[in-house]
């Protein structure tokens, strides 16, 4: 009982993610004894979702591997690939397969949604007492995400909230590169991070002209369409009102822009129920070597005033910007701009 207890001060013991999930499967694997323990995500679009593996300890590891946070989708397995996995999320139960091995898949899920599975391969399948101790863990792991998501996302949209960022811009861009394998793309496998803020064009009129049920509604399906616009692993906030922030992963500033030109043209397209019309600005800037986040929020924050100041409806790369002689480079120290 006392093993029980430290592994669940463990659990609740850090407000991060990544270490939640390495903190889980290796409870499991001390508790169990399995053949191998591993936390699966499902990532991607509908229609083109794969796996990922989140956190797995085989019998013999000391420290738990993962796939890259920003791994390519089309390097991971896809969903059919593992017909267990896809079951228990699909019935949202325990899924069982006996064989040479045995395997225990336990779906994942938040307040909203299944999100992946742990699965958990075992010489004899799990009795009714280790199905227990798994699902009681399992409620544990998911009230603390719950509480996670609770102090980090904005609570209108879903999305990543502002104490957020600084945290995890740094644990972003500090993470090693993905090296690129055997006949790949070494642009996309390395690539260079990326902000952009996206800003409504003239959302105080909504509020005034359509009430602030509307407003929110507006915000709500902004983000939706900024989800779909993206991929899974960027990160994506809420400033606050009507400003919002992407943290992206692009091989060159032609694909940096091409992703954020995407959401602003589908914003311009979509429909937005009584409003009809809303258009959005967009200024983006290259997250260089040693930067801060105050400071790369500065460079994309100034392309997006020139953005709404020069017509709106438009994405406007800092950098550009510089080399037309439309701006001009300032320097930060701490948070004094100086000019």
């Amino acid at each position: 009982m006392s093993e029980l207890v430290d592994h669940l001060a463990d659990l609740t013991g850090f407000r991060d993610r990544d270490v939640l999930d390495v903190t889980l499967v290796t409870a499991l694997k001390d508790l169990l004894r399995p053949v191998s323990v591993a936390i699966h995500r499902r990532v991607g679009d509908a229609g083109d979702e794969h796996w990922l593996t989140r956190a797995r300890l085989e019998a013999g590891d000391a420290v738990a591997a993962a796939d890259p946070a920003w791994a390519d989708p089309d390097s991971l397995p896809r969903l059919a690939q593992f017909p267990a996995r896809l079951e228990a999320m699909q019935r949202q139960c325990l899924v069982q397969v006996t064989g040479g091995t045995s395997l225990s898949v336990f779906p994942l899920s938040t307040d909203r949604e299944v999100v992946g599975v742990l699965e958990i391969a075992s010489a004899a399948p799990l009795d009714a007492e280790a199905q227990r101790l798994v699902g009681s863990i399992l409620r544990i792991y998911r009230n603390f995400q719950g509480l996670l998501d609770y102090s980090e996302r904005d609570t209108l949209t879903g999305l990543l909230n502002r104490k957020t960022f600084d945290d995890s811009f740094l644990k972003a861009t500090a993470q090693p590169q993905a090296a690129a394998g055997p006949g790949a793309d070494a642009r996309k496998s390395s690539g260079v991070y990326w902000i952009g803020v996206v800003d409504i064009d003239h959302f105080k009129l909504v509020n005034d002209n359509h009430g602030h049920l509307i407003g929110d509604e507006v915000l709500l399906l902004l983000a939706r369409l900024m989800r779909g616009s993206f991929r899974y692993h960027d990160r994506l906030y809420r400033f606050g009102g009507e400003e919002f922030v992407a943290l992206i992963r692009c091989g060159s500033a032609a694909d940096a822009a091409l992703a954020f030109e995407r959401l602003r043209s589908n914003t311009e397209r979509y429909a937005f129920p009584q409003v009809r019309s809303i258009t959005v600005s967009i200024g983006f800037t290259e997250v260089k070597p040693g930067d801060t986040p105050s400071a790369a929020f500065e460079r994309a924050d100034r392309a997006v005033y020139y953005a709404k100041s020069h017509g709106r409806n438009q994405v406007c790369s800092h950098a550009d910007l510089l080399a037309r002689g439309e701006l001009v480079e300032s320097a930060i120290v701490g948070d004094v701009e100086l000019f």
